[in-house]
C-alpha cells in the first residue's frame, strides 16, 4: 500500500465496488493499492446488468484494476447487499465513461 490514494486507507480488507471507465461493475475485498491507484480485489465478482434478465455474477477471484480505468470506488454495506435477490434486479447495463 502506498499513501498515494490515502482516502482509500480505510478501505482496506473491506468489501467495495468499483465502476470502471468501460461500464463495468466489480465488487470485491480491497487488498492493496499504490499511488497511480492501481488496485487489488480479492474475492473479486463483476456484476453484469440487464434489462431483460437478472442481474449476473461473475466470478473473477483475485483481480487487479490500474487506476486510469477507475471511475468509481464506493463502500458496500454487506449486510443490505446480502439481502438483494440479484435474480430480480433489472436494470440497463452500465455505459462507457466518455471523456
Amino acid at each position: 500500500m502506498a499513501s498515494g490514494s490515502p482516502a482509500l486507507e480505510p478501505l482496506v480488507d473491506q468489501v467495495i465496488s468499483v465502476i470502471t471507465n468501460d461500464g463495468r461493475n466489480i465488487v470485491g475485498t480491497l487488498r492493496g493499492f499504490d499511488q497511480a491507484t492501481n488496485i487489488i480485489l480479492d474475492e473479486s465478482h463483476e456484476r453484469v446488468y440487464s434489462r431483460k434478465e437478472g442481474v449476473q455474477q461473475l466470478v473473477l477471484g483475485l483481480y487487479i484494476i490500474r487506476g486510469d480505468n477507475i471511475s468509481v470506488v464506493g463502500e458496500v454495506d454487506e449486510e443490505l447487499d446480502s439481502r438483494l435477490d440479484m435474480s430480480k434486479l433489472r436494470a440497463h447495463p452500465l455505459k462507457p465513461v466518455i471523456h
